[in-house]
């Protein structure tokens, strides 16, 4: 197996992310906007690619989206069926080539423009170190093998390959969030929020979330009995 190789993130996208992590903004819920609008992308690309080779979607019939809260890890993982990407893109889309929005994007910052409109910049996948401090982004193209990715920002990420993932086609994003931020693992918080940023997404979106049950346990006459001689 490879080893894991690091990459340097491009100096206008590291530029970027310090903003984005440092900012005192309040409406940090744009981060799951901007996740599930990528994720409907993915799977725009996805769906065009079938019109034309239908065994494309032969691996993952279903074109869908996934949200899973786990309070143990506190993670948030956002999942999709769409185009994933190749190890190129990978690399490219998230860290080293800084799209043209970038740049704009950090100067309407610094003219007092808000947080909320950095999708409008192409750049909303950094929205989601607002509420992480560490993203993994495991990802499957059809054209290529499994690969993850992985950075807690500080100027770096890493790309690695790998062999056992549950993942036929797409992208999942896993968001390790900050301690301020846990609000997001919770059903109604993330209920509400899947209904107002998904008024426009064709793509069904499935919550996942942890239920606890109480239940009530039958002690039968013998075990009561025994309760009692002790």
């Amino acid at each position: 197996m490879a080893a894991k190789e690091t990459y340097e993130f491009q100096a206008e996208i590291n530029q970027l992310m310090s903003l984005i992590i440092n900012t005192f903004y309040s409406n940090k819920e744009i981060f799951l906007r901007e996740i599930i609008s990528n994720a409907s992308d993915a799977l725009d690309k996805i769906r065009y690619q079938s019109l034309t080779d239908k065994s494309i979607l032969e691996v993952e019939p279903k074109l869908e989206i996934k949200i899973q809260a786990d309070k143990n890890t506190k993670t948030l993982s956002i999942i999709d069926t769409g185009v994933g990407m190749t190890k190129t893109e990978l690399i490219n889309n998230l860290g080293t080539i800084a799209k043209s929005g970038t740049k704009s994007f950090m100067e309407a910052l610094q003219a007092g423009a808000d947080v909320s409109m950095i999708g409008q910049f192409g750049v909303g996948f950094y929205s989601a170190y607002l509420v992480a401090d560490k993203v993994i982004v495991e990802t499957k193209n059809f054209n290529d093998t499994h690969y993850v990715w992985e950075s807690a920002a500080g100027g770096s990420f890493t790309i690695d390959k790998i062999t056992d993932s549950s993942l036929n086609r797409g992208t999942k994003l896993v968001l390790h969030l900050k301690e301020d931020q846990l609000e997001y693992l919770e059903e109604r918080r993330l209920k509400d929020l899947v209904k107002k940023h998904s008024e426009f997404i064709q793509y069904p979106i499935n919550l996942w979330v942890e239920k606890e049950i109480e239940k009530e346990i039958e002690v039968s006459n013998e075990e009561e009995g025994e309760e009692k001689k002790k």
